[in-house]
């Protein structure tokens, strides 16, 4: 699939430009022209790197940087800066709340392709696009951290998966690891002594080999000092202590691409069954939320018109599971695709409380759905 690269700006002529710079790459580019339409836009289509104007109505680039940082599932979006004022104060200010890069406005098409380059595996059109990795697939993760037992509970995190973890006490071990193999993603410890996280980090970029393997910092909450620090030089984002081994899952999927679609959709027969999670996450109702849309239109172009909605575990309605369903079906709706609603009587008690599901047949099991079309 085509990258995706958000521009938030008020000025038509800057869209323009960024229009016309990336026009022979393959990309998908998305326009909002302010901070509020920004972040609806950011958390709907989850772009792999935001270029964000400082001076803008409504809402800025500062604040909109803030809420953007502050959103769990919208803090890995790289995000590069657009001002117009080039003082040193100026850059700091942005610089810690951390972003990528920055660019000094008026600017060429050529400089912006530059930049976005840096951040992202720009590819011109009509380049044969490589075989997207699942959760069936290998991986390896480096850990570099000198706490056994965070590496242990990474290990377990991965579970019966093909992800291999990989664990160095410290960096000299870990640059001999990548001397000879090319992880997937790097977790490194930024309070490792002597700074030597932020060398490791220097090192990974400055080799061809490693420029482009995403790393992340693992850090306690309180160390905001390195964490900001670790941001601005370019970190794809931060890992705090405890660790939520859900988050860390999420989150290390997209940043190695992988296609995790398979937890919650699958083609069976003739028919899309969507399977809906007891009691979801947030961050996991991202990730469902966010293969809603290519899903269904996969489905319809592969010849299938048959939705099953499959909310067989769920013990407890609430709004975020009747939001979720209402968008499952509300695509479902425009594609012209059918659907029923698999669960327990428990379940449609519950779910025909609610107004806007109130109307809904549900089925004891997949199979008296299947048949019902």
């Amino acid at each position: 699939m085509p990258l995706k690269i958000l521009s938030v700006d008020d000025s038509k002529m800057i869209h323009t430009v960024i229009g016309k710079a990336f026009k022979s790459y393959n990309v998908d580019l998305i326009f909002a022209s302010n901070g509020v339409e920004g972040l609806a836009a950011a958390a709907r289509e989850k772009p792999d790197i935001m270029i964000l104007d400082v001076t803008m109505p409504v809402m800025d680039g500062i604040e909109t940087l803030g809420k953007l940082k502050a959103d769990p599932s919208l803090k890995d979006i790289p995000v590069i800066m657009l001002t117009a004022e080039a003082g040193k104060e100026n850059v700091i200010k942005i610089a810690r709340i951390g972003i990528r890069d920055y660019i000094i406005k008026p600017f060429t098409e050529q400089l912006v392709v530059e930049r976005v380059g840096r951040v992202i595996d720009l590819q011109p059109r009509g380049t044969s696009e490589a075989k997207v990795k699942t959760l069936d697939d290998p991986v390896n993760i480096l850990v570099v951290e000198d706490k056994p037992a965070i590496i242990e509970q990474i290990r377990d995190a991965a579970g019966n998966s093909p992800w291999k973890i990989i664990g160095c006490g410290q960096c000299g071990e870990a640059i001999d690891y990548t001397s000879k193999e090319i992880p997937d993603v790097i977790l490194i410890s930024i309070s490792l002594p002597d700074k030597a996280a932020f060398n490791f980090f220097q090192m990974m970029r400055a080799n061809q080999r490693t420029k482009s393997v995403p790393v992340f910092g693992l850090s306690v909450k309180t160390a905001v000092e390195e964490q900001n620090q670790a941001q601005a030089i370019g970190f794809n984002g931060i890992f705090t202590k405890p660790l939520d081994m859900q988050e860390l899952q999420y989150r290390l999927s997209k940043a190695m691409g992988l296609d995790t679609s398979k937890r919650y959709f699958q083609l069976e027969g003739n028919a899309m069954f969507v399977r809906i999670p007891n009691d979801p996450s947030t961050i996991v109702a991202t990730e469902m939320t966010g293969y809603i849309q290519p899903k269904l239109r996969e489905m319809v172009d592969s010849g299938l018109s048959k939705l099953v909605v499959d909310a067989s575990e769920v013990q407890k309605v609430d709004m975020g599971i009747i939001k979720m369903m209402l968008n499952i079906v509300q695509n479902a709706k425009e594609l012209g695709v059918k659907f029923r609603v698999v669960g327990t009587q428990a379940f449609g008690d519950q779910a025909q409380s609610y107004e806007d599901t109130k109307d809904f047949e549900i089925y004891p099991d997949r199979q008296s759905a299947l048949s019902s079309f």
